[in-house]
């Protein structure tokens, strides 16, 4: 396995052994392209699915995914459920209260995606129905910004695919979620379109139970995916570019801690 000593010197000491753990079991929420989705042959793709086999290859375990809501993966983390929850996680003060995260691998914002037709702005989502992701920033943003753009209704999924179903029926007029994943979905539906990019500043990473030994190892890993190039090459794979230069994809950064 390509520089699996130098990972598992990097982690000699600690009190969790990759060797011991020979499986990973990963929760993710699986239709979150293009983060994890299935593919024509029902089997789990995507950047982050690519990501975590990357890192259990260093560190010489197996990968288990479990399809799991993202409102879910919080509690499935936390009780031992699932070692590793991915999706797309942004990283919060509010999050670190309870879990444990490793060093952030992309920078992201929230959307406005509606059908064509629909709102051109989020001014224009006054007295209209939004879709979003249960408990995702997206749902915070939208929760918190309710009363000032005069939302009508906040109607709440689990996942993107449901939400899309209802925003081409007319049920709701537009999704706020992140723009990676959108910008990725509507690429080839003329009928759908990104109108509003919505400054968030979020970072997304892998979730962990609250001061798991596993994060400490895992962000360790992750500096090495980012120094020698691993971590770009993905992002080129799923988003046909290079990521941007001082990026989070790129640089080494130090796990995220409470401020």
């Amino acid at each position: 396995m390509r520089r699996l000593g130098l990972a598992l010197a990097v982690l000699a000491g600690t009190a969790w052994s990759a060797a011991a753990q020979d499986k990973l079991t990963v929760g993710a929420n699986i239709g979150n392209v293009p983060w994890e989705f299935q593919d024509e042959t029902g089997q789990f793709v995507g950047f982050e699915i690519d990501l975590v086999a990357a890192v259990a290859e260093r560190l010489g375990a197996e990968v288990e995914t479990v399809n799991i809501p993202f409102n879910g993966l919080f509690s499935a983390v936390q009780s031992g459920r699932i070692d590793i929850a991915t999706s797309s996680i942004t990283i919060t003060d509010e999050r670190l209260k309870s879990v444990s995260f490793a060093q952030p691998y992309y920078d992201s914002d929230q959307s406005l995606t509606v059908a064509e037709g629909g709102p051109a702005s989020l001014e224009e989502l006054k007295g209209k129905v939004v879709g979003v992701d249960t408990g995702s920033t997206g749902d915070m943003w939208a929760s918190d910004q309710q009363a000032a753009y005069g939302f009508a209704e906040i109607r709440r999924y689990e996942g993107l695919a449901p939400a899309m179903l209802d925003l081409n029926a007319g049920r709701i007029d537009g999704y706020i979620s992140d723009i990676p994943a959108l910008l990725y979905y509507v690429k080839d539906k003329p009928e759908l379109k990104v109108v509003a990019r919505i400054e968030t500043g979020e970072k997304y990473s892998m979730m962990f139970a609250k001061d798991a030994e596993l994060a400490t190892q895992v962000n360790a890993v992750l500096d090495d995916l980012k120094t020698e190039g691993v971590m770009a090459q993905l992002h080129e794979k799923w988003f046909g570019v290079a990521p941007d230069a001082g990026s989070s994809t790129v640089t080494v950064l130090p796990m995220p801690r409470l401020n």
